[in-house]
């Protein structure tokens, strides 16, 4: 195995990346204002702890890792080549990832984008930690994708519960649990939220990792075999939450609406 000149763990980098307490600054905002994504990352970086090294240190450190992370390669220019995704078979990863953005209307230039605000504000060191962070936030939308999750509130906080379970990043931990909690609290205090939290926890720790895929050969595939083939399995309480909020009137896509009668 060839090990690339790159370092892991750049010197200059501080030790210790938690703080609990920046953490707590910086998900007030975020609770104060849910499109202010640059909190997001704020969290995120406060909270990385050893538990993220060690999974990005094992994964940078082999064959498959070394042969992804090392180069040079950009994930964002693989995604947003939208007319190359379109040509894909229906079914596919892909096609299904290109018509999930464009009905959205996402990019994955639109986060990196709202990354470089965070940024703008620290320092990069574009070692192996901020390579293997850069493939965490590139495939985020991926993650929907492949776990069949909304961008609904609760779909976000699933996803992310999801994420923590296979990248060990605590300040991912900490929004899907915290909004989870707020979601409930606030919105749909009498429906699964935090069953369906708990629930993308355990389908991420169960199923293959993301990050680690090779992704241009994963958007070739079928949806419903990469699936099976990665161990994700069926969102069963974000389903019944969901039912639970229409049943008492609340829409999951629009919180602030009452559902039609």
């Amino acid at each position: 195995m060839t090990v690339t000149t790159i370092p892991f763990h750049h010197p200059e980098r501080p030790s210790s990346e938690f703080r609990p307490l920046k953490a707590w600054h910086h998900f007030r905002k975020l609770i104060a204002d849910k499109e202010d994504t640059e909190q997001v990352f704020h969290i995120i970086a406060a909270l990385r702890g050893k538990q993220f090294r060690k999974v990005a240190k094992k994964f940078w450190f082999s064959d498959k890792g070394q042969k992804i992370l090392g180069t040079n390669q950009r994930l964002i220019d693989i995604l947003d080549d939208h007319d190359t995704l379109k040509k894909l078979p229906a079914g596919t990863v892909g096609r299904a990832y290109v018509d999930f953005m464009e009905r959205e209307g996402l990019s994955a230039a639109g986060l990196e984008s709202e990354y470089a605000r965070f940024e703008s504000s620290g320092k990069r060191f574009n070692d192996g930690i901020d390579r293997y962070g850069d493939r965490l936030r590139d495939t985020h939308d991926l993650h929907h994708i492949l776990t069949g999750y909304g961008r609904d509130a609760l779909g976000e906080q699933c996803v992310l519960a999801f994420t923590y379970a296979q990248s060990r990043n605590l300040g991912v931990g900490f929004i899907a649990y915290a909004g989870g909690f707020e979601l409930k609290r606030r919105v749909a205090p009498k429906a699964a939220i935090m069953s369906a939290v708990r629930e993308g926890h355990r389908i991420g720790k169960a199923a293959k990792n993301i990050v680690h895929e090779d992704i241009v050969a994963l958007l070739r595939e079928p949806l419903a075999d990469a699936r099976k083939r990665m161990g994700i399995s069926e969102p069963v309480m974000y389903r019944r939450a969901h039912e639970e909020m229409r049943n008492a009137g609340v829409d999951p896509y629009d919180l602030l609406a009452p559902v039609a009668a």
